[in-house]
């Protein structure tokens, strides 16, 4: 299981201990997912090289105190999601290296009554806690001074003893998952000044009472505050947005997958001076279940004016209120992708003197339908730089349009406009106009220099004269087949070409001219790996020229559509004669013949409806049911006869009918005469029949010989009937009226038996 750099992956195994014969080359050693209960100490002591050992997911619930003595150079120990019901401080006391340990998903309620991280001097991430996780105590991080990530999963954490976490001097990210804000309070009195980033999940900021506990973070030094999967409402927000304002050091605010009760027509007035430090707001995936209601924020406006960056994405929102635009003087880069915003509401969003010093506006996967008016909208941001309003439908595009003066970067993709127009600025430097299904490009922008028509409908290469700056083209998935030396040449100053998965006819020439054209520093053309080179011109070791292509690669796609024709071709021929000779009734009947023979068994005796089930040919249905019927079922006590015209049942398929009507007779009485063995469904009864006489070794078959049968007349297919014949007796029927007494007595006794 170990590669080449000595990486030995043994998880999902079924493992139920460590595998012994581990030595000192292992330098990574994943066991997860298996089924270990217990580490020993022996288990690991010849892996002395060990940097990496993952134990997660297993069923550990007891390690040797000295299991992982020899292992002095391991930097990351993951024994998440065990059994452990306690942590032993011996277990890590010789893991001077470590790095990354991740301890959660395990059943201990404590750390224990000192610190089982003493020893760990270089720890830079910790992960710690599960549902039963309920007590802190002061000593249980003793050690431990800088931590780069910090993640507790405390959702039952009731006992915090202070002062336990104030040991630790600086925590870039810690992730904090408690229920408990009191608790959550008090482990965040002792981290003011050592967090730098504080990421808040699952917990419940809905009560008034409860969130005045948090007013100690408002002297806390942290420069980013996440909120995951927390719950808010209008009666708590007031307080939370005072607390996070007066943060000294505050710069990010992160909202991420959260619920709001309420319209934002908050209970109290919110009081509270304007951040100096924050600058970065994000909210994606705010769940606000009457979001049709929310008011217009005017509360919060004065506060926002300093803000540069403002992310807002997947939350519905259909308005930025006109006021509260003109306030964001600061803002700098705005992302409003994924969400309800119209024409109309861009409109009155983005009116004139709101955001002022705009550089970046990404406004894709809106319900934008009208690109003249979504750019006269945009038209007086004098500083915007970068638009992005792909995967809306706009479907027509105008031949003017006034965009901002400086717009640099455009992103037209996946709008459904079904070509270009001189509607495009031409100060752009970088165009995508991907998922258009445009069929061409002429359009003259002079300080161009990317462009992006990557799954279009386009046959030939854009012009080079009308976009002479271009440095970088992808052209992928359309309907390129070739080249021109001109085209190619034309191209002065390109630096990438990805021209891959179009309709290229390959050839050495070709990839040779490609590969010599002055400036071009990388081609893509979409061929095999081989093919798709750098400078210099080589293809695996070999100069492009004497590259020689196989038939498969030069007409790849005709060779395909070829031998897809030739398939379909033949899958035509073979519906046709099936057709024909019937082969769907054939194989209904190869289907019915195999459930037949896997059914050996009798039904069971209340199922049994008939005496007999009488199998005979339809030019002998005279005598079968003027004669024999009317003497067996008159007689005393009446025989119950199953016959085809009689008792079969009406739409079922006719096999069905005659299994069915096997299955529930004692007996099946066969009339054989010449006209019998000349029927083909006779000769279905009949095999239908075999598997009960042949599987169960009884005499539920009668055969009665109508008339004398040559045995050359019986067709090589009945050889069942031959076999039969040669091994049971029957029953002849005799032509003189004073034996036929005799015959019916015979007949009837068999019947019985």
């Amino acid at each position: 299981s170990c590669d080449a750099t000595q990486l030995c992956n043994c998880s999902s195994m079924g493992l139920d201990f460590i595998p012994s014969g581990l030595t000192s080359k292992i330098t990574t050693l994943n066991l997860a997912h298996n089924r270990i209960k217990h580490i020993r100490s022996q288990d690991l002591q010849q892996t002395v090289n060990l940097r990496v050992l993952l134990l997660q997911s297993n069923e550990i619930s007891s390690i040797d105190e000295d299991s992982f003595r020899s292992l002095g150079k391991l930097e990351l120990l993951d024994i998440s999601n065990n059994n452990l019901a306690h942590l032993s401080p011996a277990w890590f006391g010789h893991l001077f290296s470590l790095q990354h340990l991740h301890l959660h998903g395990n059943s201990y309620r404590d750390l224990g009554e000192s610190s089982p991280f003493s020893s760990l001097r270089n720890l830079s991430s910790l992960h710690l806690g599960n549902r039963w996780f309920s007590t802190i105590r002061q000593g249980n991080f003793e050690g431990i001074e800088l931590l780069d990530k910090f993640w507790i999963e405390g959702g039952n954490l009731s006992q915090y003893e202070p002062g336990s976490l104030k040991l630790i001097k600086k925590i870039n990210h810690m992730i904090i998952n408690i229920r408990n804000i009191k608790v959550f309070s008090a482990i965040f009195k002792d981290l003011l000044h050592s967090v730098i980033w504080l990421e808040v999940r699952k917990i419940a900021f809905n009560i008034p009472a409860e969130v005045q506990l948090l007013r100690v973070m408002s002297s806390s030094f942290a420069k980013k505050i996440s909120f995951k999967k927390a719950l808010l409402s209008d009666a708590t927000v007031p307080e939370i947005i005072s607390i996070l304002e007066d943060m000294p050091k505050l710069v990010e605010v992160e909202i991420i997958d959260c619920r709001l009760l309420g319209t934002g027509r908050w209970e109290i007035q919110i009081q509270a001076n304007q951040s100096q430090t924050i600058r970065v707001l994000t909210i994606e995936k705010l769940s606000i279940e009457e979001f049709y209601l929310f008011t217009d924020l005017k509360d919060v406006e004065g506060l926002l004016s300093l803000l540069t960056k403002v992310t807002v994405v997947n939350t519905k929102v259909f308005l930025v209120p006109c006021s509260l635009s003109k306030n964001l003087l600061a803002l700098e880069y705005l992302d409003l992708s994924a969400n309800l915003l119209g024409d109309l509401s861009l409109e009155h969003s983005a009116c004139r003197d709101g955001w002022p010093s705009l550089q970046t506006l990404n406004l894709s996967q809106n319900s934008l339908s009208d690109l003249e008016m979504t750019v006269k909208s945009l038209s007086h941001l004098r500083k915007l730089i970068l638009l992005d309003i792909s995967q809306n439908n706009f479907g027509e595009i105008p031949d003017v349009c006034e965009w901002p003066k400086k717009l640099k970067y455009l992103n037209l993709s996946s709008t459904q406009i079904p070509k270009l127009t001189t509607c495009i600025p031409r100060t752009l430097e970088v165009l995508d106009v991907s998922a258009n299904n445009l069929k061409e490009f002429g359009l003259q922008l002079p300080f161009l220099k990317e462009l992006y028509l990557t799954k279009n409908q386009l046959k030939t290469l854009p012009g080079a004269a009308p976009i002479p700056n271009l440095v970088a083209l992808s052209i992928r998935r359309n309907k390129l087949n070739s080249f021109s030396r001109e085209e190619f040449e034309s191209f002065k100053r390109m630096e990438l070409l990805d021209a891959s998965d179009n309709n290229f006819i390959c050839s050495c020439e070709f990839l040779s001219f490609i590969h010599h054209q002055a400036g071009i520093a990388q081609v893509l053309v979409g061929w095999p790996d081989k093919y798709v080179c750098d400078s210099p011109l080589a293809v695996r070791g070999e100069q492009v020229g004497a590259v020689h292509l196989s038939l498969m690669e030069c007409h790849r796609s005709l060779i395909v559509s070829l031998i897809c024709v030739l398939v379909f071709l033949v899958i035509l021929v073979l519906v046709a004669l099936g057709y024909k000779y019937h082969a769907v009734w054939y194989l209904r009947m190869t289907w019915a013949w195999l459930q037949a023979k896997r059914k050996p068994k009798r039904a069971p005796p209340k199922d049994i409806c008939y005496d007999a089930f009488v199998s005979y040919s339809e030019n002998d249905s005279e005598w079968v049911e003027n004669i024999m019927v009317r003497e067996l079922e008159q007689a005393c006590p009446p025989f119950r006869l199953c016959l085809h015209k009689r008792d079969f049942v009406p739409g079922k398929w006719i096999v069905d009918n005659i299994i069915d009507s096997i299955e529930k007779s004692h007996k099946t009485l066969f009339v054989l005469s010449e006209h019998f063995v000349q029927s083909e469904w006779c000769k279905y009864e009949l095999d239908f029949s075999h598997f009960r006489l042949f599987d169960e070794n009884n005499d539920a078959a009668i055969l009665v010989l109508l008339e004398p049968i040559q045995s050359k007349a019986i067709p090589r297919r009945f050889c069942k009937l031959r076999k039969i014949m040669n091994t049971k007796t029957y029953l002849e029927w005799p032509l003189e009226e004073e034996q036929q007494e005799r015959f019916w007595f015979n007949l009837k006794i068999a019947l019985k038996s």
